[in-house]
């Protein structure tokens, strides 16, 4: 099986448009806290920014996942201490069980260390108690609970979430 990440494409849009909309049937056939929606300009956005980026099992997109250097609106005072934030990484459903946010991760700590920074830190549901620990199950602690704003400063997958902070540090 080949594994590759490249930064996603403009022409990968409509299969990441597919892949979220499976995501969200699939949240829902789990009954775990569900997408309303998903802001598509973001996902162009950082497209063009070249945020986002993508696994390719075999060349068929598998996973994809964006990197911010900063997320004040949710991380606020712990924004002194440097880190990548890992956000929007959502897997196809065709490949669950590959366990391709190790992928993710070791890809991301490579990157840290090149930036010399010394933490990643994400969020995700409060209610998804299984997803929790599946990133616990890598090395994510837990720092705190959050309301997120239910205003437009957030994408609107976000608005309104209670997520739960979770935070990686780098081995040295």
């Amino acid at each position: 099986m080949k594994i590759k990440i490249t930064n996603t494409q403009l022409k990968d849009l409509p299969d990441i448009y597919e892949m979220f909309d499976a995501a969200i049937e699939y949240q829902k056939s789990k009954n775990f806290p569900v997408w309303p929606d998903y802001d598509k300009q973001l996902l162009e956005d950082d497209i063009k920014d070249k945020k986002q980026f993508k696994i390719s099992r075999d060349n068929t997109l598998a996973c994809i996942f964006t990197i911010c250097d900063d997320d004040a609106i949710v991380w606020r005072e712990r924004t002194k201490i440097p880190a990548l934030y890992l956000h929007r990484v959502v897997t196809h459903p065709d490949h669950k069980g590959h366990r391709l946010f190790e992928t993710v991760l070791r890809w991301t700590i490579s990157l840290c260390r090149a930036k010399n920074i010394t933490r990643i830190r994400m969020d995700t549901w409060a209610e998804n108690i299984t997803l929790i620990e599946y990133y616990k199950t890598f090395g994510f602690y837990f720092v705190e609970y959050f309301q997120n704003p239910d205003d437009e400063t957030m994408p609107i997958q976000q608005r309104g979430n209670k997520v739960i902070l979770l935070e990686y540090k780098i081995p040295h």
